[in-house]
């Protein structure tokens, strides 16, 4: 399964970024998908995951109530909603798969850089 993110930028304190996650190859084979973060210096964390069928989610304490997270498996992509988007939220954001029967997939990042 590979795995392409897309979606960051730049963007003032108060403001919103829509994340997408888009997956190829074998992706009948996906569990369940998350979202991660690396701040510089700092170690990754989860940010957010989602079940196969989309109807179970978790997040961390810090973005909850801000952000979603949500997937269409019919286009086999996943998507992080960002609200209220804070200075502390700046970010390298990897999205992740886990794979039944397979090793889990990384993307290469996408930049979220939150301005005050």
């Amino acid at each position: 399964v590979q795995l392409v993110e897309s979606g960051g930028g730049l963007v003032q304190a108060g403001g919103s970024l829509r994340l997408s996650c888009a997956a190829s190859g074998s992706t009948f084979r996906i569990i369940a998908m998350s979202w991660y973060r690396q701040a510089p210096g700092k170690q990754r964390e989860l940010v957010a995951a989602i079940s196969a069928g989309g109807g179970s989610t978790n997040y961390s304490d810090s973005v909850k109530g801000r952000f979603a997270i949500s997937r269409d498996n019919a286009k086999n992509t996943m998507y992080l909603q960002m609200n209220s988007l804070k200075p502390e939220d700046t970010a390298v954001y990897y999205c992740n798969a886990v794979n039944w029967g397979a090793p889990g997939s990384w993307g290469q990042g996408t930049q979220v850089t939150v301005s005050s």
